[in-house]
């Protein structure tokens, strides 16, 4: 069987809540029609955009089999299943494909900083338990564990990795990944900060992993199409120094405080954080409120919530 493709903006998808805490699933369905109409090519749903740790298994489950059921075939959809252990990641991963997963985005299981040997053997052996399409997220901010390109490429050499996101600093890691030419979808985070953006497409890259795509879908995925063209790299120029202000503003704060802020007051399903995290501060929002209006994307997407009328 070919393996899964993925090319393009791969969105990590906020969680909406409802003003109770609970899951809003029709909040979901919404995000999931305004991903599908603005150019996405998939979304990685319960990534840690989308609060995933402050979800309770039920919770992680429910999401699971409650939004597969929206899928209409225009986007992949891909699930967070990293345990706390290899055993835990394993359920996860055999639940997922039970319920219509399309693939899974696995991390190193955090706290524990486990060696880069363990953590090598951990992807292996997680993979061999399913037939699932899997995507590595190397984020070493997050979970303390940083995979050299020598233990990704060979991670990559199993036939059920599909997708690798680098959420270093690194732009060397970056490129001797690509040199291999491994059989799976390079893809980087959008941060500004990190700077990978840039230079992960213009080596081959075939897209971003990004958070931006939150709120401005069809924006992240003209900076996302693979370099084919002169076309495409201008294009890609042109947005992404326009864009600039809204990616730096998506990471003002530990994801995904910044864009949920900002999605609930432009009038997008999102609903609060959960405990303890908190919304933006006002004049923080504020920031992120004027960007929109500086980039139109009231204009493009149809907003004008109080919030924005009074930025």
């Amino acid at each position: 069987m070919a393996k899964m493709k993925i090319e393009g903006s791969f969105v990590a998808l906020i969680t909406p809540f409802n003003q109770d805490g609970s899951v809003d699933f029709e909040g979901f369905r919404t995000l999931l029609k305004f991903h599908e109409d603005n150019g996405t090519s998939a979304v990685l749903i319960m990534g840690s955009t989308g609060e995933v740790s402050m979800l309770s298994q039920q919770e992680r489950q429910q999401i699971i089999a409650e939004t597969a059921k929206m899928k209409n075939g225009k986007m992949k959809f891909f699930y967070g299943c990293t345990g706390n252990n290899t055993d835990t990641t394993i359920d996860y991963l055999r639940f997922a494909h039970a319920n219509g997963a399309d693939g899974a985005i696995l991390a190193a299981p955090a706290y524990i900083c486990g060696p880069e040997s363990d953590i090598e053997d951990y992807f292996l052996e997680v993979a061999d338990a399913t037939d699932l399409p899997l995507g590595i997220y190397n984020n070493p901010p997050r979970v303390k564990t940083d995979l050299h390109w020598d233990n990704l490429l060979r991670i990559f050499k199993h036939p059920n990795y599909v997708v690798h996101k680098e959420s270093t600093t690194r732009v060397g890691q970056v490129a001797q990944v690509l040199r291999a030419r491994p059989d799976v979808a390079v893809m980087c985070c959008d941060s500004p900060n990190l700077g990978l953006v840039v230079p992960t497409m213009s080596l081959g890259g075939h897209g971003t992993a990004n958070m931006t795509g939150n709120i401005a879908p069809a924006e992240i995925a003209t900076i996302s199409k693979p370099w084919r063209t002169p076309e495409v790299s201008e294009s890609f120029r042109d947005m992404y120094l326009h864009m600039l202000p809204m990616l730096h503003f998506s990471y003002s704060a530990i994801n995904p405080v910044a864009i949920k802020s900002l999605m609930k007051a432009v009038g997008l399903p999102a609903g609060d954080l959960r405990k303890p995290l908190k919304g933006l501060a006002p004049e923080a929002l504020q920031k992120g409120l004027r960007v929109v209006r500086e980039l139109e994307l009231d204009k493009k997407y149809g907003w004008s919530s109080p919030e924005l009328k009074s930025a």
